[in-house]
C-alpha cells in the first residue's frame, strides 16, 4: 500500500455536500482506504474570478492502485458527480486532484507528481497541513514550511 493525498474541491450546487459525498466515494475505491479527512475550507476562486467560492478539502489515503489507475478512478468519480471540463480554473461540480503518491515524481502527459502547484495554493496547503503538517514535499521541504508563502490567500476553515 502506498500513501497518497487527494485534493477535493467544488463550487457548483451544494458544494459542501458534494465534497462530503466525494470523501465517501473515495472510500469505495478498490484496493484503497481513506486514512484521514481534513476539514472543509471556503476559498475564493483562482483564475476566473466571476464564479462562486470553492469548498476545498484533502484526503490522506493508502492504495495498492498504481498512480495512473488511481488517477483514472478519481476521474471516474468526477464524472459520476457531473464534472464537465470547459474552462481552466472554471466552475465545477467536483475536482479531484492527485497531489502526492508516495515519494514518486512523475511527469507524463496525463499526470504530474507531485502536483506542480500544490505548494502555491492555500486551498491545498491549509487542509493538507491540517492532516499532515510534517509531510515532505519532494524537493521542497515540509507542508508546514510552505504555509507562510500562502498566508495572504483568503481561506476560511468551516
Amino acid at each position: 500500500m502506498t500513501p497518497a493525498y487527494v485534493a477535493l474541491g467544488a463550487n457548483l450546487g451544494d458544494a459542501q455536500a458534494t465534497v462530503r459525498a466525494a470523501f465517501d466515494a473515495l472510500e469505495t475505491l478498490s484496493e484503497t482506504r481513506v486514512l484521514r479527512r481534513s476539514s472543509l475550507y471556503r476559498t475564493a476562486p483562482v483564475g476566473l474570478a466571476d464564479q462562486p467560492d470553492f469548498i476545498n478539502a484533502v484526503a490522506a489515503i493508502e492504495t495498492a492502485l498504481a498512480p495512473d489507475a488511481l488517477l483514472s478512478a478519481l476521474l471516474a468519480i468526477e464524472n459520476r458527480f457531473g464534472r464537465v471540463r470547459r474552462d481552466r480554473n472554471g466552475p465545477r461540480t467536483l475536482d479531484l486532484d492527485l497531489l502526492l503518491y508516495g515519494e514518486q515524481c512523475i511527469d507524463s502527459p496525463q499526470l504530474t507528481l507531485p502536483h506542480p502547484r500544490l505548494h502555491l495554493r492555500a486551498f491545498v496547503l491549509c487542509p493538507l497541513a491540517e492532516i499532515a503538517p510534517d509531510l515532505p514535499l519532494p524537493g521542497r521541504g515540509s507542508v508546514a514550511a510552505w504555509l507562510p508563502a500562502v498566508a495572504n490567500q483568503g481561506i476560511v476553515r468551516l
